[in-house]
Parts: structure tokens; sequence; C-alpha cells
């Protein structure tokens, strides 16, 4: 038998890993060195800054790690509530940790083009930074496709959240919103990209919120735990 506090406080604490590895490599990483269009300063920056690189490239190898560990001890927290909704946000969680594994190759790639000499020998110089931009493009786009997953996962945990009594229910709805926050921004991003982009800022709002609410509630606030659920069952 495991608490549920003490589950609550797992999950937590892997949900803020999450944040914290995610922010890491998008913002201190991704950010300094990927200039969308300009190769040259693409492949410049990202060849000034290999152990940067590195650190990032290990860090979101440690961001997917906590976030399926995170939906295994949500799993085992809110099963109690629908088994099967409980099933279906591990497995959007899953296939999305799996397309952000895969979607590092190209980003670990990269780096290796714009390090290593035998590439421009090869390609010329234009050449090897035109590469380094195309894998660095092929990632930005792999992570907006693996966006759908990691939307969709809301939904189920959003409504496990809204129905188990153990959150406040406006969390639930705020995660929900944020499900189709992320999907409807997908087809913008893709079809209008002009406007995806102006609209990226708006469409994070509920999800940055409804997420950093539940760490807040799973790691500070504590879950609401009646004595029928006091403990939950282990796994078998």
């Amino acid at each position: 038998m495991k608490s549920p506090k003490r589950l609550a406080r797992i999950a937590g604490v892997l949900y803020l890993a999450v944040a914290i590895f995610a922010a890491f490599g998008e913002f201190l990483v991704r950010a300094s060195v990927y200039v969308p269009g300009d190769a040259a300063a693409t492949a410049d920056r990202i060849a000034a800054n290999p152990g940067l690189i590195r650190i990032g490239f290990m860090a979101d190898l440690a961001q997917v790690t906590c976030f399926l560990f995170v939906s295994m001890a949500l799993y085992l927290l809110l099963r109690h509530v629908s088994i099967h909704v409980a099933q279906a946000m591990v497995i959007f969680v899953a296939v999305s940790v799996a397309m952000q594994s895969v979607n590092l190759v190209p980003y670990f790639a990269a780096m290796l083009v714009a390090t290593d000499a035998s590439y421009p020998s090869a390609l010329g110089a234009d050449g090897a930074d035109a590469l380094v931009l195309l894998l660095v493009d092929m990632h930005h786009y792999g992570f907006l496709i693996a966006q759908v997953f990691f939307g969709l996962w809301l939904l189920p945990l959003g409504y496990l959240a809204f129905r188990s009594g153990m959150f406040p229910r406006a969390l639930g709805v705020l995660l929900m919103i944020a499900c189709f926050s992320y999907l409807i921004h997908l087809p913008f991003i893709f079809l209008w990209p002009g406007i995806g982009s102006a609209l990226t800022g708006v469409i994070a709002i509920p999800a940055a919120t409804g997420e950093l609410w539940m760490v807040f509630c799973l790691l500070i606030r504590g879950v609401k735990v009646s004595k029928q659920s006091e403990q939950v069952p282990a796994a078998a």
C-alpha cells in the first residue's frame, strides 16, 4: 500500500524536474544558438558552444525520463478514478517521450556537423552551415509535432484531477483547456506560421498556469485524501 500524499510528492518532485530541465534546454540552450533562417549564425553559435549543447542534450534526456515517471506516479495516484483514462494518460506520455527522444538525434547531429572539420571539407562551409540549420529546423518542427501528444495527455490528467476530489476542480478544467490550446496552436504553426508564432505566448498561458498549479498542489499544497482512499493499492 502506498500513501497518496507520498505519491503526490514524488510526482511533484518529478514534475518540477521536468519543468526545470525543459526550461534549461529550451530557453538557455536552444534559444541562445538557434537563429531561424540564418544558417551561418546558427552554425557559428553551435560551434562556439559545444559544451552547452551537450549539457542541453543531457538535460533533454533527463526531462523526458522524468516526464515518463511523472505519468507513472500520477497513474498510481489517480487510477482509482478511472483506470482506462489513467492508462490513456500514460500512453499519451509514452508516445510523446518516444517522439521527443528520437527528435534529439538531429539536434545532437547538428552539433557534430558544426564542430567536425570533415563536414565543411566535404560539403564546403556554406553546405555544412546549411546542413546544421536543416538539422536544427528538423528538431524544432519535430518538437512541435510531439506537442500533439504532450497536449493530449493533459486531457485525461485534467479529467482525473477534476473527478478525483484531490485537486481543485478549476485545476482540472484548466488542464483540459490547455490540451485544446496545444492542439489548436499546431495547425496555425504549420499552415499560417506568422499567426502561429504570434499566438505562441497566448497559447502557452493555460498550459503554463495549469501545470505550475499542478506542481504546487502535488508538492506544496498537498492533495485532499478521503478516509476511504488514505492508502493507494501498490501495483501488482
